[in-house]
């Protein structure tokens, strides 16, 4: 078994590297853009007058970045050939996240809004996996190029951490059907296409079947936001939407009718070891930077580097870091190996032991920097601002250690949602890597 990093890998992040030294880091510096990416004038990304959302500056920069990615054909590697991408699988993105973290921040790769050279088209993922096929003629290549998105209404008010008590109906009618409900942090609909909303359309609160996917105009009549949410890190995409009497016709069905929660598990699932390991680069960053500020910062006439009160603390989180960086790519390519469904009890450990990781990696740095640590002169609180929302959103640290103990513990299967099996996706994944879904 080889674990070093295969040389077509290796060779594309070379030819990342290069990439952004190019084309990235000078328009990131071009007409003052740098504003975006200094922390002490970092609400510059705000439109404060507009509720808190992105502003549209701010936006348009990284759609040029995205834009001048997909020319070099980086930005949809990810996807398969067919679509204009490398086919790449989860270890191949598990490392390329980690690498651009490990960097620190900037126009390359800024994990506020899940922007990157290389991005992480989850949506498009979904579309393609449970897509209708008009739904895929309709929006593959517009979301494969960044120019379309879809928001994600799971949460509610109520239910938080639990979807299968959900509140929102569909009502079936004639013609098709009526949602009425409300999400919160359903995030990106400021600017999206449609939202992947989720309703109960059967069944009763508690039952995991009855629940199914709609993919809904942002611009349908009903459909209303009713704020952003602020957050400890702004700006904010996160909406509070509120659906009433919405009407949908039987094409916007997503997925399979009654079997919602298949496409959310699959999402998080996906999603969530890419967190792990973007969770990993930005600690890997905290981390060599407080080395190196040890060995410069001398202190009563010597290094701190030489003081085990520094030392032994960060040799914890280094070792940490080894440590995960091996169970998150072995986890990827295990679910490059047998399908999103076959490792959800490691996928829930990489991504709850990641996220801890970064914040206390960033806690660390501000330590051993000192005052200038705890100041926007340094990126480590926004850092640690960033990633403390990883602990919550997508499944909170106690949410993934629930599922870890149910399989630990015989409460649960390792094993696709019901009536779906782990080896039916890696099928249709290879499916569509090959042009054929």
């Amino acid at each position: 078994m080889d674990f070093r990093i295969p040389e077509k890998l290796q060779n594309l992040l070379n030819d990342l590297d290069a990439f952004i030294e190019r084309e990235i880091r000078p328009l990131e510096q071009q007409d003052d853009n740098i504003r975006f990416f200094d922390h002490r004038r970092e609400w510059a990304r705000t439109d404060w007058d507009n509720g808190g959302v992105p502003h549209p500056d701010w936006e348009a920069l990284l759609s040029e970045a995205k834009r001048r990615a997909d020319k070099a054909g980086f930005y949809r590697a990810q996807l398969p050939e067919h679509l204009g991408g490398m086919g790449l699988g989860n270890l191949d993105m598990a490392v390329i996240r980690d690498h651009f973290a490990s960097q620190g921040l900037g126009l390359h790769n800024d994990l506020q809004n899940e922007h990157s050279v290389v991005g992480n088209n989850v949506g498009l993922m979904l579309l393609m996996n449970y897509g209708s096929d008009a739904q895929i003629a309709e929006w593959k290549e517009k979301v494969g190029a960044g120019e379309a998105h879809f928001g994600f209404g799971i949460t509610e008010p109520n239910h938080g951490s639990d979807a299968t008590h959900m509140d929102t109906k569909a009502t079936k009618t004639d013609t098709g059907w009526v949602i009425n409900g409300e999400k919160m942090w359903n995030s990106g609909v400021h600017t999206a296409d449609c939202d992947i909303v989720f309703a109960r359309t059967h069944g009763e609160a508690g039952d995991a079947e009855g629940i199914t996917a709609f993919l809904v105009p942002m611009d349908a009549p009903g459909v209303e936001v009713l704020e952003y949410v602020w957050t400890f890190n702004m700006p904010t995409d996160h909406a509070h939407v509120r659906f009433s009497n919405v009407e949908v016709d039987e094409s916007h069905v997503f997925g399979e009718f009654g079997r919602g929660l298949a496409i959310v598990q699959h999402f998080f699932n996906e999603n969530r070891i890419r967190q792990a390991a973007s969770s990993l680069g930005a600690a890997q960053y905290c981390i060599d930077q407080s080395v190196q500020y040890a060995k410069e910062r001398k202190p009563f006439g010597k290094p701190l580097a030489v003081n085990q009160g520094i030392q032994f603390p960060l040799v914890d989180l280094q070792a940490r870091a080894s440590m995960l960086r091996s169970f998150v790519r072995e986890t990827a390519w295990l679910m490059d190996q047998d399908g999103a469904f076959s490792v959800s009890d490691r996928v829930s450990m990489a991504n709850y032991q990641g996220n801890r990781l970064a914040c206390d990696a960033a806690d660390q740095a501000m330590q051993v920097h000192g005052g200038m640590g705890y100041s926007r002169k340094k990126p480590f609180e926004h850092i640690y601002r960033h990633h403390r929302r990883y602990r919550i959103t997508e499944g909170s640290d106690e949410i993934q250690m629930r599922r870890v103990a149910g399989y630990m513990f015989g409460f649960m299967s390792q094993r696709a949602p019901k009536g779906v099996s782990s080896a039916s996706y890696k099928t249709q994944s290879q499916a569509v890597s090959q042009g054929q879904a």
